[in-house]
């Protein structure tokens, strides 16, 4: 069973830059397609990016142009590269892993079966 452990949250100014990492441990990470999503207060949990094994990458609209996903399957983890941070991108980061997709990235959170337990990112303005 893969276990995701999140790292990197924190409070930075609105401009500025983050970087989230998620480490996984447990086989079959290297074939999982894997995304970050994240969840503000009073909203729906959201997907932001995801990644596949063969780097096929995937983002939502909204951070587009900002945010850049990466992963190296050799350290069994996944990185999240934020930069020029809006208020907006303020929410609970979270690091998740389809199971059962290869070569797609899905956006549904239905789809991705194992969670990390989830990282504060605070953008003031």
């Amino acid at each position: 069973q893969v276990q995701l452990v999140e790292s990197g949250g924190g409070l930075v100014q609105a401009g500025g830059s983050l970087t989230l990492s998620c480490a996984a441990s447990g086989p079959g990470f290297s074939s999982d397609v894997m995304g970050w999503f994240r969840q503000a207060p009073g909203k729906e949990r959201e997907f932001v990016a995801g990644i596949t094994w063969s780097d096929n990458r995937l983002y939502s609209d909204s951070v587009k142009g900002r945010f850049t996903i990466s992963r190296d399957n050799a350290k069994n983890t996944v990185t999240l590269q934020m930069n020029s941070l809006k208020s907006e991108d303020t929410a609970v980061y979270y690091c998740a892993a389809d199971r059962t997709a290869t070569a797609i990235v899905r956006q549904a959170k239905r789809y991705y079966d194992i969670w990390g337990q989830g990282t504060q990112v605070t953008v003031s303005s």
